[in-house]
């Protein structure tokens, strides 16, 4: 079988730790990144299926990383999930306009998070 892998990105070890343990009982491969520096070069060795997107982290920012991502070669293929506070919708528009397929509001748990998952088409709707 086939399986999927999602890269978690949050300068947050518990956040990656609540989210790692969602996206595994999804039934993902999972690997962790602390900023969109780390994510990229992880990106540019082996490219998830889907990304979960912190946007304000050090060295390189959640948006920052999704433009490098999307031009980078197969770049455009992962679902990519901002997990975000911001509420602005403006600033939200910015992050789909960027690329990113849909957010999710922090703090969230696994029925949120595997409902976004589903809607992007990352996983079967939960029953």
């Amino acid at each position: 079988m086939d399986f999927q892998t999602c890269l978690i990105v949050d300068d947050s070890r518990i956040i990656r730790k609540v989210a790692r343990r969602i996206v595994e009982g999804l039934g993902f491969e999972v690997a962790e990144a602390a900023d969109g520096a780390e994510a990229l070069t992880y990106c540019m060795g082996v490219m998830p299926h889907v990304v979960l997107l912190d946007w304000q982290m050090p060295v390189m920012d959640g948006l920052s990383f999704l433009r490098r991502l999307r031009d980078l070669p197969g770049g455009r293929a992962p679902k990519v999930l901002f997990c975000t506070v911001e509420t602005r919708a403006d600033r939200i528009a910015e992050a789909l306009s960027a690329g990113a397929d849909d957010y999710v509001m922090k703090p969230f748990d696994g029925e949120i998070l595997h409902s976004k998952l589903a809607e992007v088409g990352a996983v079967q709707s939960p029953s």
